[in-house]
């Protein structure tokens, strides 16, 4: 994939788009081929918690804790962003993704760098869990398909841990993949 390359992927949810979280070329692009209103963030996802944690070095010991219990698996953990980090994707909260790589996308593990993600699908349209269910002008202009067959289709649970450092709060903001149960025995 080239400087500004847009892939689509197979996370452990839905087929996602993917690219370079700090090229403005890349990430303006993927907004306009997905047609979302650039005011809605996306994700930042790395393919190994610990490059996420490495990443992320603000965070407090009680929200590292909970992206080590939560990761890698099928959430997106809104994180306190006070550094910034990644000017392109988010704000003062940054959505963290670290997927589990089945066998058919472990090469993923591979990818060393944070890659902004996107579900593969047009803004609005359904989350595709199977490649050729990826609308064809995102195919079609992506620079790179990865094909890993059939995906559970369900996307991440989305959890807020804004506020988890200091009150040990979290809500679930969009029920997904992980069970309200899964998470409330991570974080205890």
């Amino acid at each position: 994939m080239s400087v500004g390359g847009i892939a689509v992927f197979p996370a452990d949810t839905v087929y996602g788009l993917a690219c370079d979280a700090a090229s403005r070329e890349a990430v303006e692009r993927l907004y306009l081929l997905k047609r979302r209103d650039r005011a809605k963030r996306a994700a930042v996802l790395f393919f190994d918690p610990e490059l996420a944690l490495a990443a992320l070095p603000e965070l407090g010991p009680r929200t590292r804790a909970a992206v080590e219990a939560l990761t890698p698996g099928g959430v997106t953990l809104l994180v306190p962003n006070p550094a910034q980090r990644f000017p392109l994707a988010a704000g003062e909260t940054l959505g963290l993704r670290v997927p589990a790589l089945g066998d058919a996308a472990a090469a993923l593990g591979a990818v060393r760098w944070p890659v902004l993600q996107s579900s593969a699908n047009l803004s609005g349209g359904a989350d595709p869990r199977r490649v050729d269910e990826v609308d064809p002008r995102l195919r079609d202009a992506a620079d790179l398909v990865l094909d890993a067959g059939e995906l559970p289709g369900t996307p991440s649970t989305v959890i807020d841990l804004t506020r988890y450092e200091d009150a040990g709060a979290w809500s679930i903001v969009r029920v997904g993949l992980v069970p309200r149960e899964d998470i409330e025995a991570a974080l205890r």
